[in-house]
């Protein structure tokens, strides 16, 4: 088990503002996705590219850990385009979800994600379609999120990529950053 984490990872699709580009009006509700325990993964341990893929999307996120706070989140996957159909293929792997292991009680603005020391993205949370209150809401309404689940509150727009041999650095302001390295299957 995470050390931050006690119950379920939801992930949330479609909630920073850039994605919505060309896609008009947001969703009426928040797009879920689970992350199950086999891809729960630690700062530190290798993240395994798949023998069928190129490279993997890093997308550097906050946590909302439930009655505990907030935490630094890299939500793997293999690239894909469907948000509406589950992507379970590319979202299930093996260590595909880095948590931290520390828990901060202050919301934090910025993440960034940087690949080989290079900054490669930066996300804040003001530019979230559902603020973490209303996403919270909103999903409370039919599913109980319950003490030690982490919501994951959104990807960054332009999450970067990533292939065998890289480090990939998540870091959020007030909590220590998570690294890994992509190494092959």
């Amino acid at each position: 088990m995470l050390p931050a984490c006690g119950g379920a990872v939801y992930g949330v699709a479609l909630n920073f503002r850039a994605d919505l580009e060309g896609l008009g009006e947001p969703p009426v509700a928040p797009v879920l996705y689970l992350r199950p325990r086999n891809t729960w993964n630690t700062s530190g341990a290798a993240i395994r590219i798949p023998a069928d893929a190129k490279e993997l999307k890093m997308a550097g996120t906050l946590g909302v850990v439930i009655g505990a706070g907030y935490v630094v989140v890299n939500d793997v996957s293999i690239p894909h385009e469907s948000y509406y159909r589950p992507a379970i293929r590319q979202r299930c792997r093996d260590g595909f979800c880095v948590v931290g292991a520390e828990v901060t009680d202050r919301i934090p603005r910025e993440i960034r994600t940087s690949i080989n020391g290079e900054l490669r993205c930066r996300a804040n949370t003001a530019d979230l379609v559902r603020p973490i209150d209303r996403l919270i809401a909103d999903i409370s309404e039919f599913l109980t999120l319950q003490p030690g689940d982490i919501l994951l509150i959104g990807e960054p727009h332009d999450a970067p990529r990533a292939r065998a041999g890289d480090r990939v650095r998540v870091e959020i302001d007030g909590l220590p950053a998570i690294e890994n390295e992509v190494v092959p299957e």
